[in-house]
């Protein structure tokens, strides 16, 4: 500091101009120039001082604390929020709370730009503060549109390595660029809601109002394939007719342009509070499923056991209230009743099994409405244990309540969007991932014959696939184009992608039956397909006198691009110690598969997939475990004819072993054997392909396929 009393005072770096709170710019320019002109003199011999050194630009200061809203409509609530700031140092790790809020105290050595996300389950958001001064940073599915526009990939999960390896440069400039961007298409349903919030840094509530209605109001989905990513961005509105397909907008991250949404009124929109609505429905159902057994159902005798009954032995008010008018009664879906028979069949058998007590339900979100208005729900299951399952449910407002009364649907079946990957055990090289959508119905028999003679299904486009049964298979498969069923699937694959290590065999030409469309889609038309897809099914009943039946299907997704499943790569693995114990008992056949010697009732005829008791296969960190093992294979030679078959077992997200029992599943049926007295697989019957199954938080349908067979090549 200069002494006050020096006549001649040395000059002082000029300060510079920094932005935030408590900081105000001062030029000193003006005042060391006519300081120097006083004492410096130009005669008498005066001293005059060596120029300053430039002075080096001032730090900025460091962010001090950073928090904020994370919410998807619904609250994000208990998601784990890191925050990782420009030199890709993790410089907050905590957890929202209930409401979806979260806060940070920064470290001294954070430096802006932050890059903020909230992880809970398999389903991520992310959001970016460009500000030195930190502050409120809000992380939303819109806030997510912005990432994945700033990340030059398109991946949100990429930005902070991006920022932190110095190819990648966001400043607030650009930050308030893309938010504008994103607010423009957008700006129809901001105008008939009145919200001008800012979606990253304006206060706002995960209550239904204001900022957390426009949420509420639109689905968001951000699909990276390694070049950019997919976007789109759905209305939720309450459709006029079963047919009426979705207002969305698609684009890609990279689109230097996008159209904004279409215009629409108030009175498209549903009410508002539908987060607070779901999320008081899950809580009623986890208070059911708290209650013990025998309090919960009238015929239970024990609180570890399992009951049978039908809506009417549901007793607990506290499950009773769940429903619509307070009657388990109301509900239909699919079929089924509440209720559980001695085969576990029904709907909601958790209320009557013991080991179902402490069940919770949560992560809820708003899948989409039906034209009456109902709410279809997507939610969590998780297990005291620890496994976890992704379902949907249909709730219908009660006054403000939802209450659950399911689709009212006769049969059996949906329409999901799925993705597999196909590994051949037997083979190398030639491994690939498959896309498309899985047009599932129960193959519902009576009297041991099917009752349906077909099922006719149309898509969005208007186009018409034919589902017919297979007399061992639980399940419709799909006719190719001949109208035949050259295999059994119920999957209609819309594009393969191979990913063998040396590029393999287009999917198509090595799998010809499999892909009974012979359509080719490329990524682009997959792209532009709507994720709120509307299907129709009429069913066909094999008694000509019954009537033929119409349901309809809204999708919650859109299948993968073959890059984007790549990209994503959810897939269970088979363990190495699993795979050489199946290629030690399979490679010696000539078409590799698994065949079954005599029948024993001392050691009955199964298929266990476990290397020894220890885990068959491993689950991605940032996947659910399956759910489902199903082994398909076919039966022993009849009439020089075998069919084939699939048999199922439900399995814990946790499991790593499962075993498979053979099932009869109609008249005709010949993989079983029941002449020791236990029901087993027959004599030369056979095991082809082992599947792992899961449905994912999106209602995306994974398949994980291990072929035991050696395709042609």
């Amino acid at each position: 500091m200069n002494d006050p009393l020096d006549p001649c005072p040395r000059p002082q770096p000029p300060q510079r101009r920094l932005s935030g709170p408590g900081w105000r710019g001062l030029s000193l320019a003006g005042g060391v120039a006519l300081a120097l002109s006083a004492c410096g003199g130009g005669g008498g011999g005066g001293w005059v001082p060596s120029p300053a050194p430039s002075p080096a630009p001032a730090p900025a200061p460091a962010p001090t604390s950073i928090s904020g809203v994370a919410a998807s409509g619904s609250a994000f609530s208990g998601a784990s929020v890191t925050v990782v700031d420009k030199l890709g140092a993790t410089v907050c790790s905590t957890t929202t709370d209930a409401q979806g809020n979260y806060h940070c105290d920064l470290p001294t050595t954070a430096t802006a730009p932050l890059v903020v996300s909230a992880q809970r389950g398999t389903e991520s958001l992310y959001s970016i503060s460009a500000s030195p001064a930190g502050g409120r940073v809000n992380v939303t599915p819109i806030t997510t549109v912005v990432v994945s526009r700033l990340s030059p990939n398109g991946d949100p999960a990429q930005l902070a390595a991006g920022i932190g390896a110095g190819t990648t440069q966001v400043d607030e400039a650009t930050v308030r660029e893309r938010v504008a961007e994103v607010l423009a298409i957008l700006k129809p349903l901001l105008d008939v809601l009145g919200d001008s919030v800012d979606p990253i840094t304006g206060a706002f509530t995960a209550d239904g109002t204001g900022h957390d209605r426009v949420l509420d109001s639109i689905d968001v989905t951000v699909r990276p394939d390694g070049t950019a990513a997919n976007i789109e961005i759905t209305l939720q509105s309450i459709p006029s007719a079963g047919a009426q397909q979705p207002i969305a907008v698609n684009f890609r991250s990279t689109d230097p342009t996008v159209a904004p949404l279409p215009s629409i009124t108030l009175d498209q929109l549903a009410r508002p509070g539908v987060g607070d609505a779901i999320a008081a429905l899950l809580a009623r159902m986890t208070a059911c499923y708290a209650v013990p057994l025998t309090q919960r159902v009238g015929t239970a005798t024990s609180d570890t056991g399992n009951a049978v009954g039908s809506a009417a032995d549901v007793v607990a008010p506290a499950c009773r209230e769940m429903f619509a008018g307070g009657d388990p009664a109301q509900w239909l879906s699919n079929g089924n009743r509440v209720g559980r028979d001695a085969a576990n069949n029904g709907a909601f058998t958790g209320i009557f099994r013991g080991g179902a007590t402490g069940v919770t339900f949560d992560q809820g979100e708003l899948g989409f409405y039906r034209p009456n208005g109902d709410v279809v729900v997507r939610y969590r299951t998780l297990s005291p244990q620890g496994a976890e399952g992704y379902d949907t449910v249909v709730a219908r407002y009660e006054g403000d309540a939802l209450k659950l009364i399911g689709n009212q649907y006769a049969y059996n079946a949906n329409v999901t969007p799925s993705m597999a990957r196909r590994a051949y055990l037997n083979a190398s090289g030639i491994d690939w991932i498959g896309v498309g959508y899985n047009l599932f119905v129960s193959n519902r028999v009576s009297g041991g014959a099917p009752v349906f003679a077909k099922v006719e299904v149309t898509s969005p486009a208007g186009k018409v696939y034919t589902l017919l049964p297979a007399a061992g298979n639980s399940y419709l498969g799909v006719a190719d184009a001949n109208g035949a069923l050259s295999a059994v699937t119920s999957t209609v694959l819309l594009n393969g992608k191979s990913i063998g290590a040396s590029g393999g065999r287009d999917p198509r030409t090595l799998e010809p039956t499999l892909f009974v469309d012979p359509t080719v889609w490329t990524d682009d038309q997959i792209r532009q397909l709507n994720n709120q897809g509307v299907w129709r099914m009429e069913f066909f009943h094999a008694d000509t006198a019954v009537p033929n039946v119409v349901q309809s299907y809204r999708t919650s997704s859109r299948p993968l691009t073959a890059d984007e499943a790549s990209h994503k790569s959810p897939f269970s693995d088979i363990t190495p110690g699993m795979r050489a114990r199946l290629v030690a008992a399979t490679s010696a056949n000539a078409s590799g598969v698994y065949v079954f010697g005599a029948p024993s009732a001392g050691s009955p005829n199964v298929f266990a997939f476990s290397d020894g008791g220890q885990p068959a296969w491993a689950v991605p960190s940032t996947a659910t475990g399956p759910t489902l093992f199903s082994v398909f294979g076919r039966g022993p030679l009849v009439n020089n004819v075998r069919a084939s078959f699939n048999d199922d077992v439900s399995i814990a997200s946790t499991a790593r072993t499962a075993t498979a029992t053979c099932t009869i599943q109609s008249a005709g049926d010949t993989h079983c054997d029941t002449t020791t007295g236990t029901t087993q697989y027959a004599l030369n019957a056979y095991v082809s392909t082992l599947q792992l199954y899961v449905r994912s938080q999106e209602q995306m349908e994974v398949f994980s396929l291990f072929a035991l067979y050696k395709p042609a090549q």
